[in-house]
């Protein structure tokens, strides 16, 4: 327990969004994706996940971990099957963002969510490198009611208004892995994925990789930056944390990409550069493939979404 709580203290959670949804017209996400975590409260009607299509009970909360693609079905059947890059480009076909304090949990087929970041060391996405599937969290009244203060209080313009949004979704990250440990769930993965957040050398590779995500990361670069050889770097990469370090970088810089589309007007041209692509259309390829959707179809997703 002492080395989860040596996790907790290094974690930096911010909320990246969070609303509260009334379902216009049922639909089955066929491959949802993002690089936050998200969590959906569902108030009223139906929603269901995976290939086996488990279904959420009223008050029950669905948990993804970013980096996860995940069938989600939004309404009661039957629905209408989309891709990402149509629940993302028409979201306002089958949902209405109610800004209404008063009808938060109380409307009919209306859920509510939470997208966020959680990061160790301000490096490691800590979900996304347990590398855990989505689950659903049952029966946890008071991590309920924790959500729906973040979507009230997003809602409302009063002072300090960032400041207790960081400090509630903190404490939903925090119930998240409470619950997780205390229900004695993904138990090898932890045990095997946590490891790496004790080893210093790859925590120097970490904060390497995202300081200079613009610039060279190749193998040779990251041997130098843990002190191994070329050759066995990439092996002791992956020996920690399951996949190779290029995919672990690109994973980051296209994640790096998506904040820069959510808060700058910067072109695609100058994103792709800062994150690490001379060649604009294969960063735009790359993208595309990462997430399904191309990066100016993002950015006007999260126009819609701050509506």
């Amino acid at each position: 327990m002492e080395d989860y709580n040596k996790i907790i203290e290094s974690l930096n959670v911010k909320l990246v969004k969070g609303k509260h949804i009334r379902i216009l017209q049922s639909a089955t996400v066929s491959n949802h994706y993002d690089t936050d975590n998200y969590v959906f409260l569902l108030h009223d009607g139906a929603i269901s996940f995976g290939k086996e299509e488990t279904t959420l009970e009223k008050g029950d909360i669905l948990f993804v971990p970013s980096g996860k693609l995940t069938r989600i079905a939004f309404g009661l059947q039957p629905t209408k099957v989309i891709d990402n890059e149509e629940y993302i480009t028409h979201r306002e076909r089958y949902f209405e963002v109610v800004n209404d304090v008063e009808a938060v949990g109380r409307l009919e087929n209306s859920f509510s969510y939470i997208g966020f970041e959680a990061k160790v060391f301000d490096s490691i996405s800590f979900f996304n490198s347990l590398d855990i599937p989505p689950f659903v969290i049952s029966g946890q009244h008071g991590l309920a009611r924790m959500i729906r203060d973040v979507i009230v209080e997003n809602i409302n313009d009063t002072a300090g208004k960032n400041r207790v949004l960081r400090n509630k979704t903190e404490q939903v990250a925090i119930e998240i892995i409470r619950y997780i440990l205390r229900e004695n769930m993904f138990v090898e993965q932890l045990a095997t994925n946590s490891t790496y957040f004790k080893d210093p050398r790859l925590i120097d590779i970490f904060n390497y990789i995202r300081e200079q995500l613009g610039g060279d990361l190749s193998n040779k670069t990251l041997a130098n930056v843990a002190n191994v050889s070329e050759d066995y770097v990439g092996q002791y990469f992956k020996m920690l944390t399951g996949i190779n370090p290029q995919d672990y970088i690109e994973y980051q810089r296209m994640e790096h990409a998506v904040m820069l589309l959510r808060t700058s007007k910067k072109s695609i041209r100058e994103i792709g550069s800062e994150v690490g692509y001379k060649d604009t259309a294969y960063f735009c390829r790359r993208f595309k493939m990462m997430f399904g959707i191309p990066a100016g179809k993002m950015r006007r997703r999260d126009t819609m979404m701050s509506a």
